[in-house]
């Protein structure tokens, strides 16, 4: 009864010996599958594309990072000269401008620190008109002895 069915529904198959229809259902069976040179040709074509878009993709990283300390540079000689005209007085370190309220809490330097921050400080500079105290904190910058994209050390800018 398969033979009939087989026949029937395969009508070449009646003229193939056994040998022959197995050596066609391996033909098949290859031709539905990858090879493996195949698969090293996607994996070469993936390798490639991630080769070119590292580079790019740490550059931008790098660029955020310093786009972040320009902004915490900022955020902080502002908060320095805030500071010394509201209170007629310098700050005398970062945790000043905490205590009274002027940051929420020190920015990050971009080492990914908060305690490599480089204060300027002097005796004979004074913020504000009114200023009662001379000396303390005039200035911040970054404590790193990197350098940026532009040329520049991070402890300059």
């Amino acid at each position: 009864m398969a033979a009939q069915e087989s026949a029937s529904t395969y009508p070449e198959a009646s003229n193939l010996s056994s040998a022959e229809v197995k050596m066609s259902r391996r033909q098949t069976r290859r031709e539905r599958g990858f090879t493996l040179i195949s698969i090293m040709v996607v994996i070469s074509i993936m390798l490639i594309l991630l080769g070119v878009a590292m580079p790019i993709f740490s550059h931008s990283l790098a660029r955020v990072r310093e786009e972040n300390l320009r902004k915490n540079l900022e955020l902080l000689n502002q908060a320095i000269f805030q500071y010394a005209m509201d209170k007629q007085k310098p700050a005398q370190s970062l945790d000043d401008l905490k205590s009274a309220g002027y940051v929420t809490e020190i920015p990050e330097d971009i080492t990914g620190s908060r305690d490599t921050w480089e204060l300027e400080s002097s005796e004979d500079v004074l913020l504000s008109v009114d200023q009662k105290d001379a000396g303390g904190v005039y200035g911040v910058h970054s404590g790193s002895n990197q350098v940026g994209s532009n040329g520049v050390a991070y402890s300059s800018w």
